[in-house]
């Protein structure tokens, strides 16, 4: 008896340690995505144009890095608060942990290396080795055009300095040994040709993350064979959003829309007389950064129509578009 207790002792004794070894690979070795590339960038116009139009429209970096006003239908950006960060994304709204967005005004970033932020945007490692949360979609950036990353950085460099230092970010065990192996090394692709609507179209959709939002998940991770079929749902301040069916099911996706009607939907949030409406508690809220999203040109537009076009149609109604917190009497 004695020797199977022993024995026992010794098993657990050597899985306890492997345990312990494994976290602590996670912990001091990862992530490992290689040093951040020695980068000058040449801060052209036509970069610096790219680079503003990619920010605010299409990778809206710009939303995340700035304070929403969710008083507002879609959370209009504050005024004053443009590239500042601290905007939070907590426990509250489903994160395993508290993440706050950096400043990526010049007074945040004004220190780091053109590579350093390569590295960033297109890994999620930060200058010290340490992992973002992937809120900031950066398995997407990292696919990225790299003469597109590059004008984002040449971008970044022109915000106004807004003096503001947002709180640290924190994941909860286990998820701070998690964080640690989701950063990869980054995969840039080809720039697709600008005549070639399809490729551009998948282009756009990869760096914008749509998938992320319209597709429910399971344990943090999108249920791959129902991407784009909408359903996930977000815990926002006044309600929980349930997000669209974006495949081209006729019955439950957009397979009935024209590519008109797709471009004006988006349109409509750049016309010169809209105004955000202000919301009450019982009314329908977004995550959709619809004003944001509304600058893209329209050419980009039907592009991203066209591609979203040509995915498998899957079948999935969302019921329930908006459940406010406040009861409905």
């Amino acid at each position: 008896m004695k020797k199977i207790v022993k024995v026992i002792g010794i098993v657990i004794g050597v899985l306890a340690l492997g345990v312990i070894g494994l976290l602590a690979y996670v912990k001091l070795a990862l992530p490992n995505v290689g040093d951040a590339p020695v980068l000058k960038v040449d801060a052209t116009p036509q970069r610096i144009e790219r680079g503003a139009y990619l920010a605010n429209h299409v990778t809206v970096c710009i939303d995340c890095h700035s304070i929403r006003d969710y008083t507002f239908f879609s959370g209009p950006l504050k005024p004053g608060t443009m590239g500042q960060g601290g905007e939070l994304f907590d426990q509250k709204a489903g994160f395993p942990g508290s993440f706050t967005a950096k400043n990526i005004t010049p007074f945040g970033i004004g220190s780091w290396t053109d590579g350093e932020l390569y590295r960033a945007i297109t890994t999620g490692v930060s200058r010290d080795g340490h992992a973002f949360f992937p809120v900031m979609p950066y398995p997407y950036y990292g696919k990225m055009g790299e003469e597109d990353v590059q004008s984002i950085i040449a971008y970044l460099r022109t915000l106004k300095p807004i003096e503001n230092k947002p709180a640290d970010s924190k994941a909860d065990f286990p998820f701070n040994f998690i964080l640690n192996t989701i950063p990869q090394k980054a995969e840039p692709m080809p720039l697709p040709d600008p005549n070639d609507e399809l490729a551009t179209g998948k282009y756009l959709v990869m760096i914008a993350g749509c998938v992320e939002c319209h597709t429910q998940v399971d344990k943090g991770q999108i249920i791959k064979e129902k991407s784009f079929a909408g359903g996930r749902d977000f815990n926002l301040p006044s309600g929980t959003l349930y997000t669209p069916n974006i495949t081209p099911d006729k019955e439950t996706g957009i397979g009935s829309w024209k590519k008109e009607a797709f471009i004006a939907r988006f349109k409509a949030y750049a016309d010169s007389s809209y105004k955000p409406q202000a919301l009450g508690p019982k009314d329908f809220q977004t995550l959709m950064p619809w004003i944001m999203y509304g600058g893209m040109k329209e050419q980009d537009l039907g592009a991203i129509y066209t591609y979203l076009m040509s995915l498998k149609p899957i079948s999935n109604k969302v019921a329930e578009k908006f459940k406010p917190h406040v009861a409905i009497r």
